[in-house]
């Protein structure tokens, strides 16, 4: 067990039997005499939900609360933690009852939230923030892959920008009244050059448009 958590998790555990209820399931635990870790679970993804959120903030620092919002719905989601938890391996160290029909995908993703708050019990939550971001992130999740499926033109185009580690600007050209209606143009400024330029209804709608013809531009859809 001690050899698992430091390979994935980048963490020596001090607290062995707190890392062996993070992965035993309650059908073990009724058999065993034994704590489920529904617990630590509740406990870990209370810390995974902060750490991503501090994580998303940090990163994208011109977006609302909505957008913010959005990426980390996806992030924590139980898909997502459970594709962590499959990539780890987490099932070679699962203890559940075998005769039962288990979905041991839920199990690797309850196990994987487990093991964060088993982390945070042992070493406090600077420890369970770095494991994630520093270890876990980096070695069993692609954020950018998963920030990219998102639909959002200008979220891609955020994302790829950081990734380059070029400036990223929208400018808005011209606001037109035209009766009841507004026209927007917005102009994409990459490295102070001009890109794609976007006309829509609404400033959200021009960016969105300006975006998806810069990303055009640049051969990345």
């Amino acid at each position: 067990m001690i050899r698992f958590v430091i390979s994935r998790f980048g963490y020596r555990p001090t607290n062995i039997a707190l890392f062996e209820r993070a992965v035993t399931h309650k059908s073990y635990s009724n058999n065993k005499e034994e704590s489920s870790n529904e617990r630590l679970e509740f406990l870990g993804d209370s810390i995974i939900d902060a750490v991503v959120a501090e994580f998303l903030f940090s990163r994208f620092p011109e977006e609302d609360e909505g957008y913010l919002t959005k990426i980390k719905s996806k992030m924590v989601s139980r898909k997502t933690l459970s594709d962590i938890a499959e990539e780890m391996e987490m099932r070679n160290v699962l203890r559940y009852h075998k005769g039962r029909s288990i979905n041991l995908s839920t199990l690797e993703g309850n196990a994987f939230e487990a093991m964060i708050g088993a982390i945070y019990l042992d070493g406090g939550y600077d420890v369970a923030r770095k494991s994630l971001r520093n270890y876990v992130f980096r070695n069993f999740v692609d954020v950018n892959k998963i920030l990219e499926e998102e639909i959002d033109f200008k979220s891609r185009l955020f994302i790829w920008s950081q990734k380059n580690k070029l400036g990223l600007e929208f400018n808005v050209i011209s606001e037109t009244n035209h009766g009841n209606n507004w026209e927007y143009k917005v102009m994409v400024v990459i490295n102070e050059h001009n890109y794609g330029m976007g006309i829509g209804p609404s400033k959200k709608n021009a960016e969105q448009a300006a975006a998806k013809e810069t990303l055009e531009l640049l051969g990345v859809i």
